[in-house]
């Protein structure tokens, strides 16, 4: 059922990237044609398609996105006073569509035993026949807005894809050796807290580095909590594993790299700063990160 989750994205991209090459407002409407188009092939035919030509497709995304060639266009999107009147009518309750989502998710895999992200499929289409119902909107008009906020994310919509693939190609080199090596070169022999410092600023630098926290937990739990924390000091694996992810999450607080979190939402918002978002959290994330450390110090051996 995964695999038609996946079919299903990517139909829904390829029909925005048809969308697209028709769109004459949009000036780069090639180049985000193609794009789309490229992404949503991948995940209609993923499975079928050579590894090699997968992995030019991937360059070709690269491509255009490096080259400045996407933009744009016109959505359909209804007048101003429509909105306004729709939104004193709708009020509140196209909040039920949203809580759907995460609901059916949840129920769905608690109950079945089998991928969330089946569930989301499915909370997804049963949110948007709701959205539908109460907005008695058209079909047609959820495929604009969607292709409006999928252009209004860009490139961007795909990066978390990209560092989940790099952490992995990371954990595969051997960086986690790597970094267990010059942990134990510079930090002095069963220098607990040292230690722990050590492990947290990394997953939330690493973070940074490569935007997502699950990439930097298979590298830095590798080199530096699993050897050095659990194995030489004792520590308690659950504790050490969950507060460390947190820390990287406070990483994600801070980078540019993580855009789903904090450049999407700044262009969602048409911010004149798109690292806005980036500057109100940086500080929240110093502390998180601090008090982290001192949780896995006090509470895991």
């Amino acid at each position: 059922m995964l695999e038609y989750v996946y079919q299903a994205t990517g139909l829904l991209l390829i029909a925005f990237a048809l969308q697209t090459f028709v769109d004459k407002s949009n000036s780069k409407r090639i180049g985000t044609g193609l794009f789309w188009l490229i992404y949503g092939l991948s995940f209609t035919l993923g499975k079928v398609l050579p590894d090699w030509f997968v992995g030019v497709m991937v360059l070709a995304l690269t491509l255009i996105a490096a080259g400045g060639f996407m933009g744009s266009g016109s959505y359909g999107y209804p007048d101003e006073k429509f909105r306004i009147a729709s939104a004193k009518k709708l009020k509140n309750t196209m909040f039920i569509p949203a809580i759907i989502v995460p609901v059916v998710t949840i129920l769905w895999s608690k109950t079945t035993g089998t991928s969330a992200l089946i569930g989301l499929g499915i909370s997804a289409l049963l949110a948007l026949i709701v959205a539908l119902m109460i907005t008695k909107g058209k079909a047609q008009q959820s495929l604009h807005e969607g292709r409006r906020l999928i252009d209004a994310i860009g490139w961007a919509a795909i990066l978390s894809q990209f560092l989940a693939a790099l952490g992995y190609l990371f954990g595969e080199a051997g960086v986690g050796d790597i970094v267990s090596q010059i942990v134990k070169e510079i930090v002095p022999n069963n220098n607990l807290f040292a230690y722990v410092l050590c492990y947290t600023c990394g997953m939330a630098l690493f973070t940074i580095i490569m935007g997502n926290a699950f990439a930097a937990f298979a590298v830095i739990t590798t080199g530096i909590a699993i050897p050095l924390l659990m194995i030489e000091q004792g520590g308690n694996p659950i504790i050490i594993g969950v507060i460390g992810m947190l820390s990287g999450y406070c990483g994600t607080l801070m980078t540019p790299m993580a855009a789903n979190f904090n450049i999407v939402p700044a262009a969602l918002l048409a911010l004149k700063n798109k690292n806005q978002i980036i500057y109100l959290q940086f500080i929240p994330g110093l502390l998180m990160l601090t008090i982290n450390t001192f949780l896995i110090y006090i509470f895991a051996f």
